[in-house]
C-alpha cells in the first residue's frame, strides 16, 4: 500500500470513528489503551511538568557530551522523585519530564515532588555536575528546573504508528501545567501551581516555619494566552 493510502486509512479510522471513553482509576500504560477503536481513559489527575532551564545555552556553549550528562542527571533525578511520590511518568520531551498523580493526596504529592526536585537540583545535582564537568561552572551554566503543576479532568489516548504508539494526555490540566513550567522569571521561583491546586493543598504543603509563613505567593500571569491567577513558591523540601 502506498504511503498516501496508509495515511488515509489511518485518518478514516481515527477521525471518522467516535471516541470510546471510560473512567480510569489508575494511570494507564500503552497496552491499556486501544488505538484504532479510539479508546480513551478519563482521569481526575494532577499533572506535573519539570523543565530544565537554560537548555539553549547548554546546547550552544558546551559539548554534546557535557549537555547530555546534564540532561540525563536532571531528568533522572526528577523522575526518581516523581515516582517516589506516587507519580507515573508518561512522557519525556527533550529536557522535560511529565508526571501524572491521582488519588486523594495527588496535589500534596505533586507539590512535595516539585519542592524536592528543587532541593535535589541545588544540593545534589549541581555539585555532582560541577565536580565532574569542569567546564560547566566557569561557563556560567546553573542546573535548575522549573516545575508547573495543574489539576483537572483529562483523558489519555494513543497516537503514533501502530505497535510503537505513545500515550498523549488531552485536556486543560496537562496543557496548563506545561505552560507553567515554561515561565521564566528573575529571580526564578521554580514552582508554579494553579489556584485549584493551591485550594486543595494540605497544611504542610502550604505553610512553613510551624505555620507562621505561607510558602506560596499569589500572582497573575499570562498562561498560554490566558490571564489567570496562579501561585508561585521558591521553597524547597529536603530529600
Amino acid at each position: 500500500m502506498a504511503l498516501g493510502d496508509d495515511i488515509r486509512s489511518d485518518l478514516n479510522k481515527m477521525v471518522g470513528n467516535p471516541w470510546s471513553i471510560r473512567n480510569g482509576y489508575v494511570v494507564p500504560g500503552t497496552g491499556d489503551v486501544g488505538l484504532y477503536n479510539n479508546d480513551a481513559v478519563k482521569l481526575d489527575a494532577v499533572y506535573l511538568y519539570a523543565d530544565l532551564l537554560g537548555s539553549t545555552k547548554l546546547a550552544r556553549d558546551f559539548t554534546p557530551q557535557t549537555a547530555g550528562k546534564v540532561i540525563r542527571a536532571s531528568l533522572r533525578t526528577a523522575s526518581t522523585i516523581i515516582q517516589k511520590h506516587n507519580g507515573e511518568i508518561r512522557s519525556y520531551d527533550g529536557d522535560r519530564v511529565m508526571g501524572i498523580f491521582i488519588g486523594t493526596q495527588k496535589e500534596n504529592n505533586a507539590v512535595k515532588a516539585a519542592m524536592k526536585i528543587k532541593y535535589a537540583m541545588e544540593e545534589m545535582v549541581k555539585p555532582a555536575l560541577y565536580r565532574n564537568l569542569p567546564t560547566l561552572e566557569p561557563g556560567g551554566f546553573v542546573p535548575r528546573m522549573c516545575v508547573g503543576i495543574a489539576s483537572g479532568e483529562a483523558f489519555i489516548a494513543r497516537a503514533g504508528v501502530r505497535g510503537s504508539s505513545d500515550l498523549v494526555s488531552i485536556g486543560r490540566a496537562p496543557n496548563v501545567a506545561a505552560k507553567l513550567s515554561d515561565i521564566r522569571e528573575k529571580p526564578a521561583c521554580h514552582t508554579y501551581i494553579t489556584e485549584q491546586v493551591y485550594d486543595d493543598l494540605g497544611y504542610d504543603t502550604t505553610y512553613a516555619d510551624s505555620g507562621s509563613v505561607n510558602m506560596w505567593e499569589r500572582c497573575n500571569s499570562d498562561v498560554g494566552g490566558e490571564r489567570m491567577a496562579i501561585y508561585r513558591s521558591n521553597y524547597r523540601w529536603p530529600v
